[in-house]
């Protein structure tokens, strides 16, 4: 059997997936992964700690398939920086990642400059501490000697997927892919390179970068498991992959951690006027492609939060008994801002609230709320994303995927806000799946993309219910509760 290995290396958690040639999951592993908050407002990963449970989930989800490998696809959180001496594959700090706001001041003095319309022009991005550069100009400014050695060539730089290229290759490749690149406001994405200029704005010396390749191809050799490493995308564009969303005009959400909502633009960087951001797509082939994308930063996330520091449920699945135990929330609206608000609102001051409390609101009401903000959000980023591209090139359908994608509840408020269809595939591990189909592709088990869409498969379709009366006043209430949260 040709099996496909899928590293899905996330926020939460380090997972294996083991996919047959079909998009048949054959066996999953899966650690979760802790997360360090030495101050408000920062989170950290230890590298080393993602490393040894990918490892062992590889391992572990290896045997209970009992196949053989014939290529191994990584795919992982974004942003996410990690800095390590290449001598000895020793992480100098703890990776910073992506909620991390520690550089939010060092984000508005270059806002001050005057240097964001160029920053967004070359990277289709803005400035927020969201991306890589700003986190990796920390650590060199705060680790003792980094910045020197950085000069000198003894480091290395990488998101994610680059820090487990690395390992698994045992430091004989430092590369990334285009869609990890372009997240890191460093790389020019109509150049397909790295950007002189924007290394000199960061400060950021260019011998600390890896090497960027297409999404599709060779890697290099997994020692540990016998098989080339073939595909390598970042979450989300690894997500729109496996999502068959490979034509223009085609668009996914997943429910993670945070949201992350992609509409396929085909060749065309468009450029966003309604606060989203331009993004290379997973790139299979000689061709750019690009991408459209709002960024929710706690999606399932406010889950957890519900979970670990309310302790309204025991687990994650308790939630939707939880919130249908009320008919509705209550007049309760939840803004869950905890490391601020993403697209398209861009506010990394932004702090979360719960409006509209009464002595009649209990925990259900809480909970119905929590999980009615990740769909409000999503809504918000999907707005913006209409917006942009016009009346003609509407979405007439959300295709959804993520843990929190198999939540029905949430499901159908979502289709209710939007008022089009929401598809969830029979398979919703598509981050996973994406980066397997890279790598089938990479080492020639599929003959063209066009075999990908044959393999996607709708489980069920969530038709919208609501009035569009009702959806209108629910959204309008939603906008005066983010009012609030941003009012000075």
């Amino acid at each position: 059997m040709d099996a496909l290995l899928a590293l899905d290396q996330g926020t939460s958690s380090s997972r294996a997936l083991v996919f047959d040639r079909s998009g048949h999951l054959l066996a999953l592993a899966q650690r979760e992964l802790t997360q360090h908050y030495p101050h408000p407002g920062w989170v950290e990963h230890d590298a080393e700690e993602i490393w040894a449970g990918q490892l062992a989930c590889a391992e572990e989800a290896l045997a209970r398939a009992g196949v053989k490998v014939a290529a191994i696809g990584i795919t992982n959180q974004r942003e996410t920086t990690v800095l390590w001496d290449r001598r000895t594959g020793q992480p100098l700090h703890r990776a910073l990642v992506w909620q991390d706001r520690r550089t939010a001041g060092l984000c508005e003095q270059l806002k001050g400059q005057g240097l964001e319309p160029r920053v967004r022009e070359l990277t289709g991005l803005v400035l927020d501490p969201y991306f890589s550069a700003t986190k990796l100009r920390w650590l060199l400014d705060h680790v003792d000697g980094a910045r020197e050695r950085a000069e000198r060539g003894e480091l290395a730089f990488g998101t994610v997927d680059s820090w487990l290229l690395w390992k698994l290759t045992g430091g004989a490749v430092h590369a990334t892919d285009v869609s990890n690149a372009s997240r890191t406001l460093l790389f020019d994405i109509h150049r397909g390179d790295w950007s002189d200029e924007l290394l000199g704005l960061f400060g950021i010396p260019r011998a600390l970068l890896p090497e960027v390749r297409p999404s599709a191809g060779g890697f290099g050799q997994a020692a540990a498991f016998g098989a080339p490493i073939a595909g390598i995308a970042g979450d989300q564009q690894a997500a729109l992959f496996g999502q068959a969303a490979l034509a223009p005009g085609q668009a996914k959400n997943t429910y993670g951690t945070g949201c992350f909502l992609l509409m396929h633009t085909g060749g065309e960087a468009r450029a966003s006027t309604q606060g989203l951001v331009t993004t290379r797509a997973a790139q299979v082939g000689p061709a750019p492609q690009f991408a459209l994308e709002g960024s929710v930063f706690v999606g399932g996330a406010v889950v957890q939060w519900l979970r670990d520091g309310l302790r309204a449920i025991g687990g994650s699945g308790e939630v939707q008994a939880l919130a249908e135990s009320v008919s509705d929330a209550g007049g309760v609206m939840f803004v869950p801002a905890f490391a601020g608000l993403g697209a398209p609102y861009w506010r990394p001051d932004a702090r979360g609230a719960l409006l509209g409390l009464t002595r009649g609101t209990t925990q259900g009401h809480i909970a119905r709320a929590a999980l009615e903000s990740i769909a409000f959000q999503s809504a918000a980023v999907l707005a913006a994303m209409n917006a942009d591209v016009g009346a003609a090139d509407r979405l007439t359908e959300l295709r959804v995927d993520g843990g929190a994608s198999a939540n029905d509840l949430l499901m159908q408020f979502q289709a209710d806000l939007l008022g089009i269809p929401v598809l969830r595939p029979r398979v919703i591990e598509t981050t996973a799946l994406g980066a397997a189909l890279l790598a089938g592709l990479g080492v020639g088990l599929y003959g063209s993309v066009a075999d990908i869409g044959a393999i996607w498969q709708l489980e069920r379709a969530f038709e919208p219910r609501m009035s569009r009366d009702e959806a209108g006043a629910r959204l309008a209430q939603w906008d005066r509760a983010v009012r609030q949260v941003l009012a000075p």
